[in-house]
């Protein structure tokens, strides 16, 4: 039921933390892989890097999700190269973190959150994985077969506890999770179900992975607190979305569409 091989798979955000998991996840199951970034040196890196630890076929391709004739190029180029798409995850975001680059998103307060900021994270989070989902899904309705899997967040779910980005002896808090964030990964839910209910005639099965927090060199306070948020008492792993992407991505979820499925520690069961 996990099997795919014979399938041809196109992954956004392949760059990533997760994205890099999920790239060997897919062809350890046999899955030819399209891994797609923003950064077309990195998507071609970590295509390489998977083949050379997992084994199959795997490339890279440079692709700003924003802008519909470069999603359309990949596209066709996936179909040029593979003759089908049967699976598209729709992983690329902005998710900001206290990394370089990103850093100022989490410095402003909702009152003072800027309009381009706001933005920029619809048209990644949201319009990307609309008009990834719109291309290959014109090849998938000629093929009656299909699946997208849309990854959202759990602040998708529930509004961010924004007392675990406050530190230690800060009278005013200065960090936050935007609300950018909360509100694409809502809409990418949505997005989920309206599209699983308008193809599911045409054999496209479309449904959300929500995963939790995953541990990548946070600050041991945020961790700390993160993990006390959680039933599991920890964060997650950066290969415990694994199995779930694999389920969702293959025919052990043959009777499954428009649904979350949710990898959170239990974050939302309290």
């Amino acid at each position: 039921m996990f099997d795919l091989t014979g399938r041809v798979a196109i992954l956004t955000g392949g760059a990533g933390l997760l994205g890099r998991q999920y790239t060997r996840t897919l062809l350890a199951a046999g899955a030819k892989v399209v891994v797609a970034d923003v950064h077309a040196d990195q998507a071609e890196s970590a295509a390489r890097e998977a083949v050379a630890e997992v084994g199959g076929e795997a490339i890279g391709w440079g692709v700003d999700v924003r802008k519909k004739p470069e999603v359309e190029r990949m596209i066709a180029a996936a179909v040029q190269r593979f003759a089908r798409i049967d699976v598209l995850i729709n992983n690329a975001a902005i998710d900001p973190k206290f990394d370089a680059g990103l850093a100022a998103q989490h410095s402003n307060s909702f009152e003072d959150y800027p309009l381009e900021l706001w933005q920029q994270s619809l048209d990644v989070n949201l319009t990307g994985a609309f008009l990834c989902s719109q291309s290959a899904g014109k090849v998938m309705v000629t093929q009656k077969r299909g699946v997208i899997v849309n990854v959202s967040s759990t602040y998708g779910l529930v509004g961010p506890d924004q007392r675990l980005y406050q530190r230690s002896g800060e009278k005013e808090q200065t960090l936050f999770k935007p609300a950018a964030y909360s509100v694409t990964k809502a809409g990418i839910a949505h997005l989920t179900r309206y599209l699983a209910a308008y193809w599911g005639a045409q054999g496209i099965r479309v449904n959300t992975l929500t995963p939790g927090g995953v541990f990548n060199s946070q600050e041991d306070e945020f961790v700390e607190k993160y993990s006390a948020r959680t039933p599991l008492g920890r964060m997650a792993k950066t290969n415990e979305m694994n199995g779930a992407m694999l389920f969702l991505a293959s025919d052990a979820s043959a009777y499954m569409t428009g649904a979350n499925l949710v990898v959170d520690g239990g974050w939302t069961a309290w």
